[in-house]
């Protein structure tokens, strides 16, 4: 590279060599004149994926664009309204490109007046001559259609039990490696009671279970298991993860919604009651319109300002209303596409073929959408409202006192029945759609046009695309983009779901990044399957139980653990599943199977949450309960869920705080863990419960030790302990008390794994 005076003196000498004379002047070359100006001064910063500001000067089709939120950057024969000769004169402020502490050398005047005369001529940059090639972001797997594949031929033909192990053995054969030996039946029966309802067979259900010897045996307890309402709630936990669902506004105040447990409670009924996918998904967007009220609270599950956190001034309330819009965005996009739309709020997405433009054009699918509560209309409620309009008439023109006293007495009595069947949800507020403008930099006073809802054109051939006028109503806006998002022939959300259904089982999903299908996600291990598995949700109604089931019975989930060192050397991971990956459970699942043992879990379902903390919100902080009774005791997920405050002894076992959406949850291993585990009053409390349970049911028992030993490990572990486990254990609860085994058993791994 030349330095700074060679420049000079090179660029001096190009503008002398075209400038001789008007009448006779040298067009100005793009390749000889102006591209190498550009390689000097720009193509550090703006060149390549990750150019700066999304501004690229090594592509021809980007460089007339211009950057994000900049307008054209090149106007052919106005160089006046051509961004790129505005910045790089001197004199041009903060935007004076390039940067002075850029490290590379100014443009110098004669360059700038051939940049200038170069656009005045018409900006001529010939076709074919770039030295890149741009990457079509649309020419990505995800967003091609699902092929539905035929199930490939494999080798070993005796294995699998259905299509899904075909498609799993057929990549193990082609590594080199074999499945691992099928999981003994106790072991599989735990698993499949962890992995669909989140807390372990009883000794009742091992005992049945390995006693029945009927060929459908398996059918019959994993059908059992997804009709328990115990599997609602359970599933129910992944997707309030992805939605960041909680029941406090967030930030600073952190104040409670007090009605917002009706959208969980909504969402554990659907998995319940098998709640096709794409209803599932509608309801979501437009449930005020199909009479699912409480579904809607999906468009308000994130944190927001209050009105006394955003300024009295119209440009903080704009900016507000814009952060509030955002976040319905990323809770469409991560959820129901797998895809990070809100990176496009400010600037052209910078890997997924989403513009700001197409942005804000969804964003108008949602411009009367508003953070709150809303009453729920019935039929009860209406007639009471108009016999206590009635009463409030009758009242004012009865001029005999005692009529006008008895009225009284009836009218309270109305109102006292009305607040009584009153329904109201944390599900938002719908008013007519407000204006949606393309927001330079995503900033509320940088308006551009304004925009009407539109799809993105890259699902065009897939899904159709969805443009709405100006006019459009707001709750037929939201329909419309329920029904374009469940299209039968939409690339993405049929595989979004059954990859979060892959997930939930094998603690991967077929794609490891949930919430990105885009290009910065990771590619699918097993793309065939993902398709498969895909059109089958569609073929099965969009049942997610139905994939469920096919999952959990197939030989693929069926295999045992045990680790193979020669398929470790390969597949570290096991992204290629050649053994069932064991994992730790979360710790609401820890919570309430070591309630479930000590015999305490009360199943008690919905209503208002209970609470891990002394406060429901506010700046007083939050001190956590200590000791639990009462609603204290039921499944962890009717908690009472605060924003960004962990419960204190599971929250440390990777709880997400709804701070922001959690499309998978990592496993970390810490020493908190343990110590709470060990320590904590909760566990000492379970521990000392499941001490009382065991006694009780081994009173009368010739060796009573030996027995409580027995009984301790069939009611934690499901099985009885092996000699050397019985002679410890026995010596454990001699010296140390029955309390002390049942929490040595309930830290065991073999507890606290999915098997």
């Amino acid at each position: 590279m030349m330095g700074k005076r060679g420049v000079a003196v090179g660029w001096a000498l190009a503008a002398a060599l075209g400038t001789c004379g008007s009448a006779g002047a040298v067009p100005v070359d793009f390749v000889r004149d102006v591209r190498p100006l550009l390689d000097v001064h720009c193509s550090r910063c703006h060149s390549g994926e990750q150019a700066e500001s999304g501004f690229r000067l090594d592509l021809r089709e980007r460089a007339f664009a211009g950057g994000d939120g900049h307008g054209p950057a090149i106007v052919p024969g106005k160089a006046e309204e051509s961004v790129l000769a505005q910045v790089v004169r001197r004199g041009s402020g903060d935007l004076h490109m390039p940067p002075a502490d850029s490290g590379v050398p100014p443009v110098p005047d004669e360059a700038v007046g051939l940049l200038v005369r170069w656009i005045d001529e018409g900006a001529v940059w010939p076709e074919g001559i770039d030295r890149v090639r741009a990457i079509d972001r649309s020419d990505h797997w995800a967003f091609r259609p699902v092929v539905p594949p035929a199930a490939p031929p494999v080798r070993m033909a005796e294995w699998p039990l259905g299509d899904i192990d075909r498609f799993i053995l057929a990549r193990l054969e082609a590594e080199g490696l074999a499945p691992a030996q099928p999981a003994d039946r106790r072991t599989w029966l735990r698993r499949v009671f962890l992995d669909l309802t989140g807390l372990p067979p009883t000794p009742d259900d091992v005992a049945s279970f390995t006693a029945d010897d009927g060929p459908d045996a398996r059918e019959r307890v994993v059908d059992a298991l997804l009709a328990s309402p115990r599997y609602g709630e359970r599933q129910a936990q992944h997707w309030l993860d992805v939605v960041r669902f909680a029941e406090t506004d967030g930030y600073e105040v952190n104040t409670e919604r007090p009605h917002a447990f009706h959208y969980r409670d909504w969402v554990i009924d659907a998995f319940n009651r098998d709640l096709p996918f794409d209803r599932f998904v509608t309801d979501q967007l437009a449930g005020d319109a199909t009479g699912a009220d409480a579904a809607t609270g999906f468009l308000v599950t994130a944190a927001v300002l209050l009105p006394g956190q955003i300024g009295a001034d119209d440009v903080s309330k704009r900016a507000a209303r814009q952060d509030a819009l955002a976040d319905i965005i990323v809770n469409v996009g991560d959820a129901f596409l797998g895809m990070s739309i809100g990176c496009a709020r400010c600037h052209d997405h910078k890997f997924d073929p989403v513009s700001a433009r197409e942005y804000y054009a969804l964003q108008a699918f949602f411009s009367g959408v508003h953070y709150g509560d809303r009453e729920v209309r019935s039929e009860a409620a209406d007639r009471l409202r108009a016999a206590i309009l009635f009463a409030r008439e009758r009242q004012q023109v009865d001029a005999d006192e005692t009529e006008r006293t008895a009225a009284s007495s009836a009218l309270r009595a109305l109102e006292a029945e009305l607040a009584a069947v009153r329904r109201v949800v944390y599900a938002g507020r719908f008013t007519p759609s407000e204006p949606t403008h393309l927001l330079r930099r995503g900033d509320a006073e940088q308006r551009g046009e304004a925009l009407a809802p539109a799809t993105p054109a890259v699902f065009a051939a897939t899904a159709g695309l969805v443009a709405l006028p100006a006019d459009a109503p707001e709750q037929h806006r939201r329909r419309a983009l329920a029904e374009w998002l469940v299209h039968p022939g939409h690339p993405l959300t049929a595989r979004v779901i059954v990859n979060r259904l892959w997930q939930s089982h094998f603690g991967t999903g077929l794609v490891e990044t949930a919430n990105d299908f885009g290009r910065s996600g990771t590619p699918p291990s097993h793309p065939q399957l993902l398709d498969w598995l895909a059109a089958r949700l569609v073929a099965e109604r969009w049942s997610l139980k139905a994939i469920h089931r096919l999952i959990v019975l197939s030989a693929t989930y069926g295999q045992s653990a045990d680790a193979d060192p020669r398929a470790l050397a390969v597949d570290a991971e096991c992204r290629l599943l050649w053994r069932f990956p064991p994992r730790r459970l979360e710790g609401e699942a820890i919570r309430d199977g070591m309630l479930a043992v000590a015999g305490r879990l009360d199943l008690t379902a919905g209503g208002r949450g209970f609470d891990l903390f002394t406060t429901r919100g506010g700046l007083s902080g939050f001190p956590p309960v200590e000791a639990f009774s009462g609603p204290g005791l039921r499944r962890m997920i009717y908690a009472h869920r605060i924003r960004m405050e962990k419960e204190s002894v599971f929250g440390a076992f990777d709880c997400p705080d709804a701070g922001q959406t959690t499309g998978r949850r990592r496993q970390s291993t810490t020493p908190l863990q343990a110590l709470n585990l060990l320590n904590s009053r909760f566990t000492v409390d379970q521990a000392e419960a499941l001490a009382g349970r065991i006694a009780a049911e081994t009173a009368g028992a010739a060796d009573p030790i030996d027995a409580q030993v027995e009984r301790g490990f069939i009611l934690v572990l499901g099985r009885a302990p092996a000699s050397d486990e019985r002679a410890a254990a026995v010596d454990l609860a001699r010296e140390h008390g029955l309390a002390a085994l049942a929490r040595a058993l309930t830290n065991a791994n073999e507890f606290l794994f999915i098997p």
